[in-house]
């Protein structure tokens, strides 16, 4: 898989931000998509999830699709497999977020593309945990 570009100070930035929405947070504690947002939690993040199967996560209301969160959000944090992010993509542009982040092993040249051009930023192939406990020390 095509590796992500950004520098460490760029991801350092991006990890500066606070308002994180995750789609596809898991209420199964030995996923990915749930140990990831809790340490992001437990790191002094807002955290929202964003699943429709469930009313709430880790204590916090869930949301059926980003577009439908009040509130302004920084990064979207995506755990779905590359062949599912394009509709996530389309849905959390109308809410003009900073950053969109596809975690490890999720990558879609044409969701990305049309998120760069609404001037958002793309973050792929990456594991925001791994890259937060990496870029703090």
């Amino acid at each position: 898989m095509e590796q992500d570009p950004h520098t460490d100070e760029q991801i350092r930035n991006i990890l500066s931000l606070n308002s994180v929405a995750v789609v596809g947070m898991s209420n199964n504690s030995s996923k990915a998509a749930h140990y990831v947002p809790k340490y992001i939690l437990d790191n002094g993040y807002n955290v929202i999830p964003v699943n429709p199967t469930h009313e709430q996560i880790l204590g916090k209301k869930c949301y059926d699709s980003v577009s439908e969160i009040g509130e302004c959000i920084d990064i979207v944090n995506v755990f779905r497999p590359s062949e599912q992010v394009l509709p996530v993509i389309l849905d959390a542009i109308k809410k003009k977020p900073k950053v969109i982040w596809l975690q490890e092993g999720i990558h879609n040249s044409e969701a990305e593309d049309l998120a760069r051009k609404e001037r958002i930023e793309i973050v792929f192939n990456r594991c925001m945990y791994a890259e937060h406990q990496r870029l703090s020390k």
